[in-house]
């Protein structure tokens, strides 16, 4: 049977040699400038990506879109918000008109977007969400085989989203499981027991003081580091 040594040494190495992380910004890139170059309709392109309540345009294929993804999240109204927060297509082929987003609308005309169409990539219950926005310099009505395009790339994108979000969450329990080990071989050689009390040790500590296990782990390494000359 592997030792508590053996077993933290092939979880750090398994860490260490896995995969290069996904590329999420060129993957993204790929999907906007493909928008642009598939759809007639379609002038620009870019993806918002809502975390914690910052908005980030990534791979805007003209720099005003991130200008105006913002001004969205000041004004808390317009199509790639409400795609991203609620529905799942939203369409507005003439923002001069919407009643919905006026005041939004009217800073997407000043600089030169009549019409949009968005799609929701992803909605996590922690508020983190994602939605594709297509835009156009003409008031148009997107027809059927546009959205389907714009659907499909939308699909493209938030499985490179959700992949890379599950593989940095494997990234982290890993993280976590060698952290802890580190702690269970510290408590061990301090108070001379085996890893099984060592554990107990640790979960009790975290229990009593309503702290997750990793955080106690990092403190019980950290002290370590502290008192080594």
């Amino acid at each position: 049977m592997p030792t508590e040594e053996s077993i933290r040494l092939s979880m750090h190495e398994l860490a260490a040699n896995f995969p290069t992380k996904i590329d999420l910004d060129v993957t993204l890139g790929s999907v906007t400038a493909a928008a642009v170059t598939l759809m007639d309709e379609v002038d620009y392109a870019d993806v918002m990506l809502i975390r914690d309540g910052q908005a980030r345009s990534v791979k805007p294929t003209v720099p005003v879109l991130s200008q105006l993804d913002a001004v969205q999240i000041q004004l808390q109204q317009g199509p790639c918000l409400a795609a991203a927060v609620a529905d799942s297509v939203v369409r507005c082929p003439d923002l001069s008109r919407d009643s919905r987003w006026p005041e939004f609308g009217a800073v997407a005309v000043e600089v030169g977007i009549r019409s949009m169409l968005s799609f929701q990539l992803y909605a996590h219950d922690n508020g983190s969400t994602g939605a594709l926005n297509l835009f156009s310099q003409r008031t148009v009505s997107f027809d059927l085989e546009t959205e389907a395009i714009g659907a499909m790339l939308a699909t493209h994108a938030a499985v490179a989203i959700m992949a890379r979000n599950e593989h940095d969450q494997f990234q982290s329990a890993l993280a976590s499981r060698d952290t802890i080990g580190q702690a269970k071989g510290i408590l061990m050689e301090r108070f001379q027991i085996d890893a099984v009390k060592a554990f107990v040790m640790l979960t009790k500590l975290s229990q009593q003081s309503n702290i997750p296990l990793r955080t106690i782990a990092v403190r019980v390494v950290e002290s370590l580091k502290s008192t080594q000359p």
